[in-house]
Parts: C-alpha cells; sequence; structure tokens
C-alpha cells in the first residue's frame, strides 16, 4: 500500500510544480524543527534532493565550528553554552537560502532564533507520537539529553514542554512511521498550499492597496501570467501614480518583485 501511493506521489510531483515552489521561496529557507527522533536530517536530505536544494544540518554545522561533537560541547561546557552558539550559528545559516535546513531540537525553543526563522525561513514542525520517537532514537547512542536511566520520562517531558512551542511553526506535518519519501511528499503538498496562499494573500493586499490605480501592474493576474522581467513593486516610492493617490510606482531597479504567482495547478 505503500510502495503504490509513493508511486502515486512521485507522479503528482510534478517538475513545473517543484520549481514554483522554489520560485516562491525567494531567499527564504525551510526549516525544520520537532524532536530528536521526529526524522528532519533523513526527510531534510530527500526533501532538499527533491527540490534540487542545498541541505544542512545544523548540529553538523555546529560541531565544524566548535570543533567538538554536540555529546562533547554538553559534556564539557553544558546545555546553556551549547544553545547560545547554536543559537549564533543557525542565524548565521539562515542568511544562505534558499535551502533546507535541520535543527536541533531544543533550537526553536530560543524566541530569537524563532523570530530569525521568521524573518527568513518558513517553518515545517514535523511532528511525531512517542512511540515513533524511541524507536527511531533507540538506534543511536549518541543523543546527550537521553543520558538518563529513563530515556521514556525524559522523552515524555520534553515532549510537554516543546510541543506548545512547535505548534508556532508556519506549518505542521505528521512524522510517521513509513518511508521517508511518504512524509517528504506530505511536506512538499503543505509546503505548496503554504506558498499559495501566502501568494493569494499578498496578491489581494497589493490589490486593495492600489485600487483605481492604473498602473501596468494592475493588468497582472497571478493566475494567468508572469508580471515583466525585471519590475518590481517599489513600497518605498512617493510619487503618485495616478489621481486616485496611489503612492505606489514600477520600478525596474527594485530588487522587489510582485506578489508570487499561485500555484500553477
Amino acid at each position: 500500500m505503500d510502495d503504490l501511493r509513493l508511486a502515486e506521489r512521485k507522479k503528482e510531483l510534478k517538475p513545473e510544480r517543484l520549481a514554483w515552489i522554489r520560485e516562491a521561496l525567494a531567499a527564504r529557507s525551510i526549516v525544520l524543527i520537532g524532536l530528536m527522533g521526529a526524522g528532519k536530517t533523513a526527510v531534510g536530505r530527500r526533501l532538499a534532493n527533491r527540490l534540487e536544494l542545498p541541505f544542512t544540518d545544523a548540529d553538523s554545522e555546529i560541531e565544524i565550528a566548535a570543533g567538538q561533537t554536540v555529546s562533547e560541547i554538553f559534556a564539557e561546557h553544558g546545555e546553556p553554552y551549547f544553545r547560545q552558539g547554536e543559537s549564533r550559528v543557525i542565524a548565521r545559516l539562515l542568511q544562505g537560502g534558499p535551502q533546507v535546513l535541520a535543527t536541533g531540537g531544543g533550537a526553536y525553543m530560543d524566541a530569537g532564533t524563532r523570530a530569525n526563522i521568521k524573518a527568513r525561513g518558513i517553518s515545517i514542525w514535523l511532528k511525531a507520537e512517542l512511540p515513533v520517537l524511541l524507536h527511531r532514537v533507540r538506534r543511536r547512542d549518541n543523543r546527550p539529553l537521553l543520558a538518563s536511566d529513563d530515556p521514556d520520562k525524559v522523552m515524555r517531558e520534553l515532549m510537554e514542554k516543546r510541543y506548545p512551542i512547535y505548534a508556532e511553526a508556519d506549518i505542521t506535518v505528521e512524522s510517521r512511521d513509513v518511508a521517508h519519501d511518504l512524509i517528504v511528499g506530505d511536506v512538499v503538498e503543505a509546503l505548496a498550499r503554504w506558498l499559495d496562499k501566502e501568494a493569494k494573500a499578498a496578491a489581494a493586499r497589493a490589490a486593495a492597496r492600489c485600487e483605481g490605480c492604473e498602473t501596468d501592474w494592475q493588468l497582472w493576474r497571478p493566475m494567468h501570467e508572469r508580471p515583466p522581467s525585471g519590475w518590481g513593486l517599489a513600497r518605498e516610492a512617493t510619487t503618485s501614480s495616478s489621481a486616485s493617490g496611489c503612492s505606489m510606482k514600477l520600478d525596474r531597479a527594485s530588487p522587489r518583485r510582485f506578489p508570487a504567482r499561485a500555484a500553477p495547478w
């Protein structure tokens, strides 16, 4: 059944659909959050491959920057020290989008990191139930927070503490005990819906602000055609473009773009 569903899902992910997602992302990163064992790295690598984007693992980048493993940092310096470095590394990585960025389980708990992700990325929570998490994390022994006599209790406590914060993510996708490619398909579908909704909302806001304006950009219809290449909507412009008092104007030199096209499906 899973094989059949996977084959159907791959057929649905047409190249033009994936290209539209990359275009709508612009310079933003897809940031995967969730508890250890949620599949952030495994799903993230496959998602990056599917979307033809770079993949970055925040923990790996922390280890490179620190010259130590995450376990060694925890053991030698403690968790607060690690979290400070983690926040700095993620802030740096977010400047390198678009990409798929997998973060550590505690990264999203930091308010500053959440704000950075909100500004420069789209957060996706891979939400998994306790049995799935425990089944996965028991395969590895490099989890500092689970170095306890009762890892099940630790995991339940982490879920109680972190899940309400994870719920602030832009998108939530259930991480089930199925083939990772199926989860990737779910992520792509959820991301496409979110970006399409964002594009339509942006187009509606732009139209409302420029109602009655005679400028060329109003003739653009997001569902059917793209704006002329190289044209942007310069909000800073103060020159009125018509008697309606519209303070926006077209500016070929502006790096800003029209609201992203609605999804082509």
